[in-house]
């Protein structure tokens, strides 16, 4: 799935752009959007675009300032530059900044899906590169990150490796591969550890297994059942019974 951000600081545009995007292609999601320059590189960090369409002209900071700054931080994002026609002749003066295209406004569908369609084809052939860098030195940082998004996320019964791979910007098997690689266990089975450990903490409450189950992500009782069994070696209620004995 491509990532992509909207800095303008027209709302109006902004929601037409969105709608116009998302119905365009099916491999694109809106991430994040900015009302200026400034808010973008303050905002950037909590999208992790792989594109941004950027207006040139926006109050305290301009498209071509935020450009320079968000390249330098995210080598491989894609900037698309929206431009007036008063604009374009200063826009293209900026080439050497690595921007990737400039649309002259107003925008037309078949200048967007042509624009589209090369954008994502680009950022498809780097994937491969992409998928190297996580084994490199940016690596360990990012199963943190991921660790930390399991831990705060494990609740939600929506959560499963292609969400979080999704959410990462990485290929579900290969997000599978590295994690079991850089941890020693899969990530699956690191979410269900998460479950299972605050299965626990519910157990040793006495709290019945239907509640513990939709508190821990998994709102199935009979799959929940046999994941607790699998992971503590007692069936649910043995434990809350071992639990109150252990209290006696």
């Amino acid at each position: 799935m491509c990532k992509v951000m909207i800095i303008d600081d027209e709302r109006a545009i902004r929601n037409l752009l969105k709608i116009t995007l998302e119905k365009e292609n099916s491999e694109l999601i809106v991430v994040g959007e900015a009302a200026s320059g400034i808010e973008a590189i303050n905002t950037i960090d909590n999208y992790k675009p792989d594109v941004a369409f950027v207006d040139i002209r926006m109050p305290f900071m301009d498209g071509i300032e935020f450009s320079k700054l968000a390249i330098k931080r995210y080598p491989r994002l894609k900037i698309i530059i929206l431009t007036a026609f008063n604009d374009f002749e200063y826009a293209r003066k900026c080439v050497g900044i690595g921007v990737f295209e400039y649309l002259l406004k107003p925008i037309s569908r078949e200048e967007i899906h042509e624009t589209l369609t090369r954008v994502i084809d680009q950022i498809k052939s780097e994937q491969p590169d992409r998928e190297e860098e996580i084994v490199q030195d940016d690596s360990n940082h990012t199963i943190l990150q991921i660790k930390e998004y399991i831990n705060n996320n494990f609740q939600d019964a929506e959560i499963n490796l292609t969400s979080i791979a999704q959410q990462f910007g990485f290929n579900s098997s290969y997000l599978s591969r590295v994690f079991k690689l850089k941890t020693g266990i899969g990530l699956i089975e690191y979410l269900t550890q998460c479950r299972m450990e605050k299965a626990i903490i519910c157990a040793q409450k006495g709290v019945l297994m239907y509640v513990t189950a939709k508190e821990v992500g998994i709102p199935d009782p009979n799959y929940f059942g046999k994941c607790f069994k699998k992971y503590t070696g007692l069936v649910y209620s043995e434990y809350i019974n071992k639990t109150g004995e252990t209290k006696d």
